[in-house]
């Protein structure tokens, strides 16, 4: 073999590398020496910039049992991610030529685990599987930094899909965490963390699990899929009929069948109904009447509600709504 021929080869195997592994391969190559060597430089191509910071730092690498290694308390993927499929390629790089890049732990102080990770989980499950120790960099974390290295590795590998990210900095506003920290561990502004958190908050979770990480999928594609979703009060159900015989083969083509399905929905008559209408009252008094359109929820407040009011409301409107989405979170959990 020549060795032009030798390079387009070795390309084309770091290709089907980087393909999703729910997708198999389209062609395999003979070569399974080049396959060894395309998984070993996957497991390279996992170590950015955060990491380069940390042993620059001269933080010291451990060798540890990964039972004792805790997960994250905020998830950053959808389910099945670490699933021995999702894994595959990196348990075989493993097995071959060791754990090339080392993950991050922090010590887990009052936790039922010696350790928590911060980053490199699906290393941990490699080396679970493998039952061999896993290779990690300790580092002393409060919880704020750890969440932001814990975003900001995946940032920088551009890890995470659109929807895994809004997701994501909807489960840190759950936990409590400001809007300057889910902004870092996403490495994007405070404007653009709104607008996921608006998504990710009209997309009950359940339904996004269903769709799936949907790799291919960014924001306007999303917020035309949640302007349909939230004007179908069934819309979580129609989607879950509309998937509910196809296989997770491509997670692309579940959002697409998804969307096709609310459209198709969204464009069948719709049933008139009178506009509901609620009071808000204090002490006797009648603050606001609330109505239900179909363009969502309106308050009209009074004439006798002064403007401070108002602006008091205004100011304590992203506290009020962060209880409100923690209060759903615990009785769904209940």
């Amino acid at each position: 073999m020549s060795r032009k021929d030798s390079r387009g080869m070795f390309a084309n195997v770091l290709g089907q590398l980087d393909q999703p592994s729910a997708t198999p391969p389209q062609a395999k190559t003979t070569s399974p020496h080049l396959l060894k060597v395309a998984a070993g430089v996957r497991q390279i191509q996992e170590k950015g910039e955060v990491l380069d910071r940390l042993l620059k730092d001269g933080d010291h690498i451990v060798d540890v049992d990964p039972d004792d290694v805790a997960p994250s308390t905020i998830p950053d993927r959808f389910d099945g991610a670490y699933d021995d499929s999702a894994i595959e390629d990196i348990a075989a790089s493993i097995s071959e030529r060791g754990q090339i890049v080392p993950g991050l732990i922090r010590p887990f102080k009052n936790g039922p685990k010696p350790y928590q990770i911060v980053f490199g989980r699906r290393r941990l499950a490699a080396a679970k599987k493998l039952g061999l120790k896993f290779r990690a960099i300790v580092r002393e974390l409060t919880d704020e930094e750890a969440i932001v290295f814990q975003g900001e590795e995946n940032a920088n590998r551009n890890d995470l899909s659109f929807i895994e990210k809004c997701a994501f900095a909807l489960s840190q506003e759950q936990a409590g965490y400001k809007r300057d920290i889910i902004s870092a561990s996403l490495a994007t502004g405070k404007s653009h963390i709104s607008e996921m958190l608006r998504i990710a908050s009209a997309v009950p979770r359940t339904t996004m699990l269903v769709i799936g990480s949907a790799p291919d999928i960014g924001r306007r594609r999303w917020i035309e899929f949640v302007d349909i979703f939230v004007a179908r009060p069934d819309a979580a159900e129609c989607v879950e009929e509309a998937l509910s015989e196809v296989k997770r083969s491509s997670e692309t083509d579940r959002f697409a069948l998804a969307l096709a399905a609310l459209k198709t929905a969204a464009s069948k008559p719709a049933v008139i109904e009178t506009p509901q209408t609620a009071e808000i009252r204090a002490n006797g008094f009648l603050l606001a009447t609330v109505s239900y359109p179909k363009s969502g929820p309106r308050i009209s407040f009074t004439k006798a509600v002064p403007t401070s009011f108002v602006d008091f409301l205004n100011d304590r409107m992203e506290t009020l709504h962060g209880e409100f989405l923690q209060s759903v979170d615990n009785k769904s959990k209940g």
